[in-house]
């Protein structure tokens, strides 16, 4: 599996719609920006056919440090939560030849394993 960074998708934009590389840049990021002040906000975005973005508070814990085992209070924190749209769903299943599960791997959270 590759990772594709934003600059090679930039590239792959701007040679699909022949529009300038620095333009499609400006655009791309702009895209990212308002998607991550909206989820600041705690807007949730929509985007038909590919996915819900929302906000979601998880609670403080206790958890253990893996090395010490000493217990470890993990405050509040907001994390980003993903829900897969039907169409995105569709092509991915239709990809791996997979059968569409409706429950399966709806919901993924999106967020820094720092704990």
């Amino acid at each position: 599996m590759a990772t594709i960074t934003k600059k090679e998708l930039i590239d792959r934009i701007a040679e699909g719609t022949r529009h300038r590389r620095v333009q499609v840049k400006k655009v791309v990021q702009q895209f990212l920006d308002e998607v991550i002040s909206e989820l600041g906000r705690g807007n949730r975005l929509e985007f038909r056919d590919f996915g819900v973005f929302e906000t979601k508070v998880r609670k403080a814990r206790k958890a253990q440090n893996p090395k010490t085992l000493a217990p470890v209070q993990v405050p509040e924190k907001r994390t980003v939560k993903f829900k897969i749209g039907r169409l995105m769903k569709q092509r991915l299943a239709a990809m791996t030849g997979a059968a569409i599960d409706d429950d399966a791997g709806d919901v993924a959270d999106m967020e820094d394993n720092d704990e």
